[in-house]
């Protein structure tokens, strides 16, 4: 594993990007505005031409293999700095967001994760992506809210104006075998204020190591034999470190109000992905949680789906 423009000084945050190397110029200019000691880790495949960069502050991994699971374990287990953030190489974030982690973390030492308000925008919608961003309201100002008998929906369709309390995932939710038999049937317990998904929220490092260390055990089928999915690291690692570290009803974090700290990109969608291969990892290390054989259950249709989706490529 090859790694170039690394600093002796450990940064405070490290911003991961597991790339082809396919991003605009627009996009990087926009990632080296983040301003303070961030460390920007790009991971990129074998065989990838590597340009130049300008920036000292970023650092270029080889990744053992393409693709985007490998990519991303390998920039995450490389990260030296407290706090860690994935961030797509189509995605962009605030430039004052080391000051915001800094801050928050300052304030609840004891989180685990900031989940970052993301709006999401066209990639068609220049004048969006491109305006200025506002600033970020100050941390230590904001008051705490929390799901409550009285306060039943403290989200209120992401208009929230304090901070939102972010319980652990409700891992020990009934077990619904009518998702299985019913593939019209909707799972309802992802709805809710926790999250399933890693990107775009800073995370404690130490958490996400700890958690991808057991993961990559998981990765081993037979032996020597192993199964690394080609994608869906994102979802599959969020839902793994609140498992790894369960405690019911916890509260793991908070969510920030708007204005928006990342800005999400919706992309035209190109061939059929199927995520219940990733999905599987989580059955094969949790088994005991009913939450997660609900989320297996509702995927179930997304294997036809996927050879139909095959088939017409070809």
């Amino acid at each position: 594993m090859f790694s170039s423009n690394a600093s002796n000084t450990d940064p405070i945050l490290s911003i991961v990007t597991a790339t082809l190397g396919k991003f605009s110029d627009y996009w990087l200019e926009q990632l080296l505005k983040v301003k303070g000691n961030v460390k920007f880790i790009f991971v990129y495949p074998p065989n990838t031409p590597i340009p130049n960069f300008p920036d000292p502050r970023i650092e270029v991994i080889i990744s053992p293999f393409k693709g985007e699971v490998l990519q991303r374990m390998t920039g995450l287990l490389n990260v030296k700095s407290e706090y860690v953030i994935a961030l797509d190489d189509d995605d962009f974030i605030c430039p004052d967001i080391l000051e915001l982690t800094v801050n928050y973390f300052a304030r609840f030492p004891e989180s685990w994760v900031l989940r970052l308000k993301v709006q999401s925008i066209n990639h068609q919608n220049v004048t969006e992506i491109q305006k200025d961003w506002s600033s970020i309201p100050n941390i230590n100002e904001l008051d705490i809210a929390y799901k409550t008998p009285e306060n039943p929906y403290p989200y209120q369709q992401g208009n929230h104006k304090e901070l939102l309390a972010v319980p652990i995932v409700p891992l020990n939710n009934k077990l619904d075998l009518l998702l299985a038999l019913n593939q019209s049937r909707v799972r309802k317990d992802m709805q809710g204020i926790h999250f399933e998904n890693f990107n775009n929220k800073i995370w404690k490092t130490s958490k996400v190591k700890v958690s991808l260390s057991d993961f990559s055990q998981t990765l081993k089928l037979m032996g020597a034999l192993t199964w690394i999915p080609s994608w869906s690291l994102d979802r599959t690692l969020g839902l793994f470190i609140q498992a790894k570290f369960y405690e019911p009803d916890k509260i793991i974090g908070h969510a920030m109000p708007k204005p928006e700290q990342v800005r999400y990109i919706v992309m035209e969608k190109q061939g059929y992905r199927i995520y219940l291969t990733s999905d599987i990892l989580l059955i094969k290390e949790f088994p005991q949680y009913p939450y997660l054989w609900n989320l297996f259950f509702a995927q179930l249709d997304q294997i036809p789906r996927f050879l139909l989706s095959r088939l017409k490529l070809r």
